[in-house]
């Protein structure tokens, strides 16, 4: 089954009490059952059911299931948005006194959140490149997971995955990577050895910005060493889905950041369009880099899929040929920025990716506002850079837009 099949019928059948061909919206708190003692069991986890919704819920579920099967992954555990999907999949596995060894184009809202658990004792080391000895040489003792993105944003760096998996695994950690912003369509980085796969499901899954989410996918696979991570020893009963189980029934249910059942059914309906929308935003992103990499009046072009990136080899071997909806431009100041931005009649300026359409930002003024300027460079942001994260419209349209409103600097 080739992957727009598996996107409409990999983990998926219609209801069978109705035939809805779309997945029913649970829109329930909780749940009753026939007896004091079957709930007592289900409580207990001897037998399967679902209780309330903040912790399992039908159509979150059904979530869950697809986009597992998509990534390849054992199970998967939905959130209410991709930082807390972050949030508990390191939290899951790490305590005070402990560290993650990063690369240093992640994302500014993850860096936000590494630096808040510095504040419980959790350390975050950045490495300055994507060289695997710049990895290598900052993990230690404590650490207890690589987290990585399979392309920075908006660093757009691309680090080689296989590689980053062995090192973590002859280490005994595991290599945790954000697919954000490549998704399965692209690379499903759990069969190149990763052990846990992230999804800011907002973005590229939904593809119509209208609901949050995030999603946390297991693999399973890794060997989890319980003298290094004692919070999992209680779950071993559960095998391979030790970490997982963990996760749902400790930090998942406590922290309560649920995904709501009308966000599950918005993100499953936007899943199905994933591979037509993936392959268009490629190809468009590609002929607007191309075209704004030999304008007069653009600055340095930041896009895997150009032959002068730093990282475009590894790029074209990792997503098959194709590099993401995501590309950068430096426009010579703030201002110039400002006016690209101000005089497109197709881009929304806002702070979002992998829409439908085309979306553009400022990051240094916005996202990225209360990094310092070192922590900024570090992240590929510059005063004079705007993002653009490409959508679906007309290919040509979009380079005509972007034709006249840099003929207004």
């Amino acid at each position: 089954m080739r992957f727009n099949t598996r996107l409409l019928h990999g983990q998926y059948s219609a209801d069978p009490g109705t035939g809805a061909t779309a997945a029913p919206i649970y829109q329930s708190s909780a749940f009753a059952h026939a007896s004091a003692e079957e709930l007592e069991r289900i409580f207990r986890g001897r037998e399967f059911g679902y209780l309330y919704t903040r912790l399992n819920n039908p159509t979150v579920e059904a979530l869950e299931k697809r986009v597992a099967h998509l990534e390849q992954g054992l199970g998967a555990v939905a959130c209410a948005s991709g930082m807390a999907a972050i949030t508990l999949a390191v939290m899951n596995i790490l305590k005070s006194g402990e560290e993650i060894v990063c690369g240093s184009g992640i994302f500014g809202g993850t860096f936000s959140l590494f630096s808040e658990l510095d504040q419980f004792g959790i350390t975050t080391r950045y490495a300055r490149d994507n060289k695997i000895e710049s990895y290598a040489g900052l993990i230690n003792a404590k650490t207890r997971a690589v987290y990585i993105e399979t392309i920075g944003n908006p660093k757009l760096d691309v680090p080689d995955i296989e590689k980053l998996a062995r090192l973590a695994h002859e280490h005994g950690i595991p290599l945790i990577v954000d697919n954000t912003v490549t998704t399965p369509y692209l690379v499903q980085p759990l069969t190149l050895g990763a052990d846990i796969v992230l999804h800011s499901t907002s973005k590229y899954i939904n593809g119509s910005g209208n609901s949050i989410g995030g999603i946390i996918i297991d693999s399973g696979k890794f060997k989890w060493d319980f003298a290094k991570y004692p919070a999992l020893k209680d779950y071993s009963k559960f095998g391979p889905f030790v970490y997982l189980a963990k996760l749902r029934q400790g930090l998942f249910k406590d922290f309560g950041a649920c995904l709501s059942p009308f966000n599950a059914y918005l993100n499953l309906i936007g899943l199905e369009t994933l591979g037509l929308r993936m392959e268009r935003i490629c190809a468009n992103a590609a002929q607007l880099a191309e075209y704004l990499h030999k304008h007069a009046k653009a600055g340095a072009v930041n896009y895997p899929g150009l032959d002068d990136h730093p990282d475009h080899d590894q790029a074209t071997d990792q997503f098959a040929g194709r590099y993401g909806g995501l590309l950068t431009v430096r426009m010579g100041s703030k201002e110039n920025a400002f006016k690209l931005i101000n005089n497109l009649k197709y881009a929304a300026n806002l702070a979002n990716i992998g829409d439908a359409r085309t979306l553009v930002i400022h990051p240094a003024s916005t996202i990225n506002a209360a990094n310092s300027p070192a922590d900024q460079e570090s992240m590929g942001v510059y005063e004079d850079l705007v993002r653009i994260s490409v959508g679906i419209e007309d290919g040509e349209d979009l380079v005509e837009d972007f034709a006249q409103a840099l003929s207004q600097i």
